[in-house]
């Protein structure tokens, strides 16, 4: 099945991002004790931790619990229209926050995604722009020099300012949890963590922090009691392996979509989706278990899109995963706090560069001026509207090849302003997954979003003086100095 023929398994939402305002559905009740789920030592803890929680420190600092969906489509969600795919935990978040339809990360490949969502910094700045060395070095994935170029690029994050590290300077301590690619969890910053990380076995991307949500959430719940007893705000990294391959759900899940005559691949993604989406609820309840969710900023974002190959289980197609397609690279990004931001739909772009300053504008912390992205508390907390012109993408291949040099895998630069999104591709080193490239390499792509929102008619032809223009915004945002771009 192509991908425009795929278009017929996906329940498109027509005019959810454009018209605003927005008619939103009625949040689901949640139901169930996330308590139930714990498993504390002794009645008296227990005692203990509920009458400490919510108080103190809790109140005057914020605490932060950042949800990351991985391989997840901008559009599969209920509250972004799709009939199917059940999300009720985070259709309430979407409801009890602000919501940017319009979302955006700049890279739709996980590990340079994620590294953006923890440094706000673009993928040729931080480095970090592809998941892997070189399979072609000599001896291949086991060789020495594929093990030494695996430690070069994990070095990359001892270089720069991370969320956690960043933080510290409040007095918050850090959870990782799930994905992350860059070895031990603190060499990202954090205090606590789940990974171990290269070079200890499975350490490729995240090795038993892939557990979380797949096997209860206890990492987490341990963790946010002990910050409540010893009096300490906290920032969670939540980041399971959902809903990612395997696509495995749980089988209760699976039926409710298998029913439906949907191709069996279509089916277990769905119910993986829905799989995520109840781990959600169950944070979201304990938060309120502890009387902490309002005092809790929770920020969601998808590290990249995904669309599934309607053949073939656990398997993605093209223009979506590593595409610079919307398909790829859209996703939406919700803020919730409920005692300081009122509900909000919003159609601006935004991107996760935001992520980082915003956070850090929410507790009172200077935004390092290297940044490039937006503080959007303010405009949150007051409803204001965000004054930017266009934002920006890059997409490299998914093996790094010269590593000091983000130019040698250079695949794609993006520009979205207003309604029109410009693609250009470049003549980067790619020696894998060239498949998935193969109808999206080429000559410049135009498209006006608002009257075709999934990209099917390329306007360069007809609009050669916005191509031009665009062009020329690229150059602004970073000029290059060996790629060329692709005309045919």
């Amino acid at each position: 099945m192509n991908n425009t023929n795929c278009k017929a398994w996906f329940k498109k939402p027509l005019d959810i991002v454009y018209c605003a305002p927005y008619v939103f559905m009625a949040a689901w009740l949640l139901s169930g004790c996330a308590s139930s789920n714990l498993h504390e030592t002794s009645e008296q803890q227990e005692r203990s931790v509920e009458s400490l929680s919510g108080e103190s420190k809790q109140e005057k600092l914020l605490n932060i619990v950042m949800i990351l969906s991985d391989d997840h489509a901008w559009n599969d969600y209920s509250f972004m229209g799709h009939d199917i795919v059940q999300t009720p935990a985070l259709d309430q978040l979407a409801s009890q926050g602000v919501t940017f339809t319009r979302g955006y990360i700049p890279t739709s490949l996980c590990r340079p995604s994620l590294a953006t969502i923890i440094t706000g910094l673009y993928a040729h700045q931080h480095g970090i722009t592809g998941n892997d060395p070189s399979r072609n070095l000599p001896g291949g994935k086991t060789g020495e020099q594929y093990q030494a170029q695996r430690a070069e690029i994990i070095a990359k994050i001892d270089s720069v300012d991370t969320l956690p590290s960043m933080l510290k300077a409040k007095g918050y301590r850090s959870l990782q949890t799930g994905k992350w690619w860059e070895g031990n969890y603190s060499r990202g910053g954090f205090d606590q963590g789940m990974t171990s990380g290269f070079p200890q076995k499975g350490g490729r991307h995240g090795d038993d922090g892939l557990k979380i949500g797949r096997e209860g959430l206890d990492e987490i719940t341990t963790f946010i009691d002990e910050t409540i007893i010893n009096d300490q705000p906290f920032f969670v990294w939540y980041a399971p392996y959902l809903p990612h391959s395997p696509h495995n759900p749980p089988e209760r899940l699976l039926k409710k979509y298998d029913n439906r005559g949907l191709p069996l691949p279509i089916a277990k993604y769905y119910a993986m989706v829905e799989w995520f989406d109840e781990t959600n609820g169950q944070l979201i309840d304990f938060l309120e278990s502890r009387k902490l969710r309002d005092n809790t900023l929770i920020v969601y974002i998808a590290d990249n899109g995904w669309i599934t190959n309607p053949e073939q289980t656990n398997r993605f197609l093209p223009r979506s995963k590593q595409s610079p397609d919307d398909s790829g690279v859209r996703t939406p990004i919700m803020f919730s706090l409920p005692n300081q931001l009122a509900p909000q739909m919003r159609p601006e772009l935004v991107s996760s560069i935001d992520i980082v300053p915003t956070i850090l504008g929410a507790v009172g912390l200077d935004v390092p001026s290297e940044l490039p992205g937006l503080n959007l508390f303010e405009n949150m907390q007051q409803a204001l509207p965000i004054e930017r012109e266009a934002i920006y993408g890059e997409g490299f291949a998914h093996d790094m090849d010269d590593l000091n040099d983000p130019e040698s895998t250079l695949m794609y630069r993006w520009v979205i302003e207003g309604d029109w999104k410009l693609i250009l591709s470049y003549d980067g080193k790619n020696i894998s997954y060239q498949k998935y490239h193969e109808d999206v390499l080429g000559a410049p792509r135009l498209f006006n979003l608002r009257n075709d929102e999934y990209e099917t008619k390329n306007l360069a032809e007809k609009r050669p003086d916005l191509v031009d223009r665009l062009s020329a915004k690229l150059n602004e945002w970073y000029p290059l100095k060996t790629r060329r771009v692709l005309t045919d």
